[in-house]
């Protein structure tokens, strides 16, 4: 919606066709404003609040659940009363038990699936 693309656009070059994949890329190189909708008046006018209102989606978004915020957060932050936090992950590829996993050595087979089962519960976390 913020972007005015598809989350997959084959139109793009290869490094830009997956969104998440660029927003990251953009968010690591502290340039989101380059990813706003171009066609799109009030987004333009607007940029800086619409890059806020891409982090606080990517802080609602947090692959680790105990460091999303909680909806009175959320409604805080669009009011202007709280800033959203600074340390976000931006890696959406890889849910937050896998990353753990890998940091500690655990056997990986060959498709990147852990050998050891990781439970629905554990893996989306509290909504």
């Amino acid at each position: 919606m913020l972007c005015g693309r598809k989350n997959l656009d084959r139109s793009q070059p290869e490094e830009d066709m997956h969104l998440l994949s660029l927003f990251k890329r953009k968010a690591e190189e502290e340039q989101l404003l380059d990813i706003i909708d171009k066609y799109n008046d009030d987004m333009q006018i607007h940029r800086e609040e619409v890059v806020e209102m891409m982090r606080v989606a990517v802080w609602c978004l947090q692959s680790d659940f105990s460091r999303r915020p909680s909806m009175s957060a959320v409604v805080k932050v669009l009011e202007a009363s709280v800033e959203v936090e600074n340390n976000l992950d931006y890696n959406f590829t890889i849910p937050v038990g896998r990353r753990a996993i890998r940091a500690v050595g655990n056997q990986v087979d060959a498709i990147g699936a852990i050998a050891s089962q990781l439970f629905p519960s554990v893996l989306s976390g509290p909504r």
